[in-house]
């Protein structure tokens, strides 16, 4: 398929390049309990309230009394000293000293496996990219990446099952934990081992200096894995999927240099969020801009609805414009990877993972998408998937 890029001025306002619309019209819903915000501003201005806690998520497992509860479930003062502590690994001096490389190696070696062989599955491909930019921030570093995926993929097996009789939840649980021992004895007690005898500058080390518990780390490894593995994945096949089917835009990404690129890749994840709904719970009652939240009452943020809001995005919200962003003097992504004190603290590394890998693909001589990946939907994280796209090139020659 080619789209002729139209003047801005002339986009055809019925236009609509988003691909996981239509499944998540019907999937995306927010909580039992909880009151859908879809509106741009009024949905950052929940996101940035000091007011309103993290909730959802199954965030009532863990008690923010617990000296070691996740970072990802705090609030407040707790929360801002946790994030101030780990923010070093995901800044863009980290990324430019030291991720960045972990990040070209593996893509180097990736599309030298694809060269070899002449095609490969993209979803495969992108999530050995990202569980080894993601291990080198974490410090599971240790045992073999593509076990380890794996057995991070089988901890998610709970979230796939959903239901109501107590039989199943609790075989579904057994299941869970059992995948979740894996991972510990195989991946996270060797790091932590390691670790003990020498430090290194990664998320583990950070903890033990904290004198966290090995379950407590286990827990941090869990949420980061999930985070900066699983949702990069998606994301990365998605703006594959976009790229190699508008040859104009694909031409500008290309020819781009990388603050171009990366606002081709956050229009993108603008109207394709991985993560499509945020919870928060007002902890009083709060005014906002033309609302009210009452003590208790937990709002869920729709994120694809409020990054296609017309006041916030501009006119043809559903068309993709990589000078959107420049043009309303906004974060080009907007809420794809939330706001406020929770934003998405690995943002940065995503995009940066995500544009270069993506650029070197884009090199590959004959380069091309044979098979387009199949679209399902992911309740347990409330977010798409994207299986069995097939990328082909012409294959590296053999020496004789």
């Amino acid at each position: 398929m080619t789209t002729v890029e139209l003047p801005a001025d002339a986009m055809d306002p019925t236009r609509d390049d988003r691909k996981s619309a239509k499944i998540a019209a019907g999937r995306v819903r927010p909580e039992p309990g909880a009151r859908e915000v879809g509106g741009f501003g009024l949905g950052r201005e929940v996101l940035r309230s000091g007011q309103m806690l993290q909730a959802g998520v199954s965030g009532d497992r863990f008690s923010p009394e617990d000296r070691f509860c996740p970072v990802f479930f705090l609030d407040g003062e707790r929360h801002k000293k946790a994030r101030t502590a780990i923010a070093r690994y995901f800044t863009p001096k980290a990324i430019n000293t030291h991720h960045r490389l972990v990040m070209e190696r593996t893509t180097e070696r990736l599309l030298g496996r694809l060269r070899a062989t002449g095609t490969a599955r993209l979803d495969e491909l992108s999530y050995e990219l990202a569980v080894a930019v993601a291990a080198e921030i974490i410090g599971l570093t240790g045992s073999d990446q593509a076990t380890m995926a794996g057995r991070i993929e089988a901890s998610l097996f709970a979230t796939r099952v959903g239901s109501r009789n107590k039989a199943v939840r609790f075989g579904v649980g057994l299941v869970s934990a059992l995948h979740a021992g894996r991972f510990y004895l195989r991946d996270v007690r060797p790091a932590i081992r390691a670790r003990r005898a020498e430090r290194r500058d990664d998320v583990i080390s950070h903890l033990i200096d904290e004198s966290y518990p090995d379950r407590a780390i286990l827990v941090e490894c869990m949420t980061y894995a999930v985070a900066g593995m699983v949702t990069t994945r998606e994301f990365i096949v998605m703006a594959a999927w976009h790229l190699f089917e508008d040859d104009a835009l694909r031409a500008r990404f290309v020819a781009a240099d990388a603050a171009d690129q990366t606002a081709i890749l956050e229009e993108i994840l603008r109207l394709e969020p991985v993560a499509a709904m945020l919870h928060r719970r007002a902890e009083r009652d709060v005014a906002f801009t033309g609302a009210v939240a009452a003590a208790g009452d937990v709002l869920a943020i729709n994120i694809r609805a409020a990054n296609v809001d017309p006041a916030a995005v501009g006119a043809c919200p559903h068309a993709l414009d990589p000078d959107r962003g420049t043009k309303q003097k906004q974060v080009g992504s907007f809420l794809s990877f939330g706001d406020g004190s929770h934003r998405c603290p690995g943002a940065q590394v995503a995009m940066a993972e995500s544009r270069i890998f993506l650029d070197g693909l884009f090199a590959v001589p004959g380069i091309r998408l044979e098979r387009a990946p199949d679209l399902t939907w992911f309740d347990g994280l409330g977010s798409y998937e994207l299986r069995h796209a097939v990328i082909a090139c012409t294959p590296a020659p053999t020496a004789d």
